[in-house]
């Protein structure tokens, strides 16, 4: 059962129970759908992630973007394990949910590393896949990944992220870094995010890793796509993933950073339009 939940806060969507989880989406325009997956920034959701990419993409195709498991306005059940298997069970019982047998899938950063194991695990539930500054290799972690996973709430600490994001954090507006810190503090999300990527962050990377032999299974149309000054994904991430996914291309911005939906969100537009499915 799916219902409009009606607040001032843009955040805040659609709500449906996926999984047994109260999940916070939100589902814009009609036609061929494709799925969202934000990245793992702390204070992140799917509209956040998506806000300026939605409304153009929306166009012509169904866009839905959930907020995974952990973040944003979704329910956190007591005991959730925040593992790969976990949220790909979450993301594929919110695809029943919605009666979406196949869907599109465009992954950021994190989310990447998610529509890679949705896409190994579950081949026939994805028809094309983007990779956005992809996490999925191995990699030895940044600084910028560790200042990320490992981060403690302050506007300091915020600041400092933003700008590891960015090519150029002043393009952003002056109120980012505040609004996502205070994204950071409501309750729970801190408690949530600490438990996520404990330290050593060394194995988180590790652990959302494909194998390159799956990696070369993959019969899927992929589109990887990159910001050449990425400080938290190196680019060379993304050029592994290149080399192994048989059925790849490699798009890679220059003066972009981790944020490529919102630095080069034109350009990103209108490259996702010409690779997904045409209506």
């Amino acid at each position: 059962m799916t219902q409009t939940v009606t607040e001032a806060n843009p955040e805040v969507g659609r709500s449906i129970v996926a999984g047994g989880i109260t999940t916070n989406y939100h589902d814009h325009g009609a036609g061929d759908p494709v799925l969202l997956l934000h990245g793992s920034g702390p204070g992140v959701s799917a509209w956040a992630n998506w806000r300026g990419v939605l409304p153009p993409l929306a166009r012509e195709r169904r866009v839905i973007a959930p907020d995974v498991v952990g973040f944003g306005y979704t329910e956190r059940p007591p005991g959730f394990t925040f593992s790969h298997q976990d949220w790909v069970a979450h993301i594929v019982g919110f695809l029943d949910a919605l009666d979406l047998p196949s869907v599109s899938v465009v992954g950021n950063s994190f989310g990447g590393a998610l529509a890679l194991r949705l896409a190994d695990q579950h081949p026939d539930r994805v028809q094309r896949l983007v990779l956005m500054g992809s996490v999925g290799t191995r990699f030895e972690i940044t600084p910028g990944l560790d200042a990320v996973w490992g981060y403690e709430p302050s506007v300091e600490n915020m600041a400092e992220l933003i700008d590891y994001f960015a090519f150029d954090a002043s393009r952003l507006g002056p109120d980012l870094v505040r609004l996502r810190y205070e994204a950071s503090i409501r309750p729970g999300v801190q408690e949530s995010y600490s438990a996520m990527f404990p330290a050593p962050r060394q194995a988180g990377v590790d652990a959302f890793a494909l194998p390159d032999e799956s990696l070369r299974a993959l019969p899927h149309e992929t589109l990887v796509v990159h910001g050449r000054d990425d400080r938290v994904i190196p680019v060379a991430s993304s050029i592994r993933l290149n080399e192994l996914i048989p059925r790849s291309q490699l798009h890679v911005f220059n003066q972009c950073g981790h944020w490529t939906q919102i630095e080069k969100a034109d350009e990103f537009v209108h490259l996702l339009e010409g690779f997904l499915p045409r209506p």
